[in-house]
């Protein structure tokens, strides 16, 4: 992979984590004010899906056929890497403790590491393994989950199944785009899992509330749409947009080794923003997921290309052509 390639997707998707971690000083008041979580990721994602369409669109020339010839891609998008994430996670924290969900979750590097293992047949480089395991180190000491709560086995279900699709939304993100900008995937994406998590909602399979009173954000009494806006732009429309980028430059094993900074930005966001303060332990942390980082990151730079782990799966078959034969002084093939 070129160094300044690698250099740039590692920056946009650093953008990214810190976009994804600021949604949790918004997101809490409107949750407390009564929005069930699927309402508001539903409006978030359609929100962020809006804001992106204009620019899509642009990318696209007004041409959607790239968009309906990704059409597998859109959806797969849509239903792991929006819809199911999002739902299995919320449901989770209904079950266990919030910091056990979010270890699960963000367990995913782990099991992409674990799945190119077994796919190619070929163990990870030791760089890789090292990295895996002091970046969920530093994960836990980050998250640091409390013992408070019993271990539903259904919650842990659920936490598993978020990790999973966390998985898939990195290995999504990071297939060949073809003609199809990242943004448009992004916008595609948004909006349809905001259609999605709406049906969802009107099943009443999960509860779907919403609230119109004010909220209180750092300290300042605002209308419900302040927050929810500014997730919209930031934790949504500039988040994804990003990290799909981030995903397509840098693969999906270092996209989602890079993503576990969104944990920690969430914690520097609660501190900046709402005063929560980090923890001796918890700064250790975040040096360790850096750490892991940057020791997959030294392994992704002597890669071929990041689509690694697929040219690993299916190895491309070798054709051979038979030798020139030589007739009166001349080839004849």
């Amino acid at each position: 992979m070129d160094r300044r390639h690698l250099t740039t997707g590692l920056i946009v998707a650093v953008v990214a984590a810190a976009s994804f971690g600021v949604s949790g000083p918004f997101v809490k008041p409107l949750l407390a004010s009564g929005w069930s979580p699927v309402a508001a990721v539903a409006l978030r994602a359609l929100v962020g899906g809006v804001l992106l369409a204009p620019i899509a669109l642009a990318a696209l020339r007004l041409d959607l056929r790239p968009v309906w010839r990704a059409r597998r891609r859109v959806l797969g998008m849509a239903v792991v890497g929006v819809a199911g994430t999002q739902v299995f996670y919320f449901a989770a924290i209904q079950h266990i403790p919030v910091g056990t969900a979010i270890l699960l979750e963000y367990t995913a590097p782990l099991l992409l590491v674990a799945v190119a293992w077994v796919v190619s047949r070929r163990r990870p480089a030791a760089p890789v393994l090292v990295g895996s395991v002091v970046a969920a180190a530093g994960l836990v000491l980050v998250v640091s989950p409390s013992g408070g709560g019993a271990l539903d086995p259904l919650g842990l279900l659920f936490g598993l199944l978020a990790m999973v699709c966390c998985a898939g939304y990195f290995v999504i993100a990071a297939q060949p785009a073809g003609d199809l900008p990242p943004v448009a995937l992004a916008a595609s994406g948004l909006l349809v899992g905001s259609a999605l998590l709406g049906l969802l909602g009107l099943t009443g399979l999960v509860p779907f509330t919403a609230s119109a009173d004010d909220v209180v954000v750092l300290g300042s009494t605002v209308a419900w749409w302040v927050p929810m806006l500014v997730v919209g732009v930031v934790a949504t429309a500039v988040a994804y947009a990003t990290s799909i980028t981030a995903s397509t430059m840098l693969g999906s094993r270092l996209a989602s080794f890079v993503g576990l900074l969104e944990v920690a930005a969430a914690a520097a966001w609660a501190w900046v923003l709402l005063g929560e303060a980090l923890t001796p332990w918890q700064l250790v942390g975040g040096a360790l997921i850096v750490g892991g980082i940057v020791a997959v990151r030294s392994d992704a730079g002597a890669a071929p290309s990041p689509t690694a782990v697929a040219d690993q799966a299916v190895p491309t078959p070798v054709v051979e052509l038979p030798a020139p034969t030589v007739v009166a002084g001349r080839r004849r093939r």
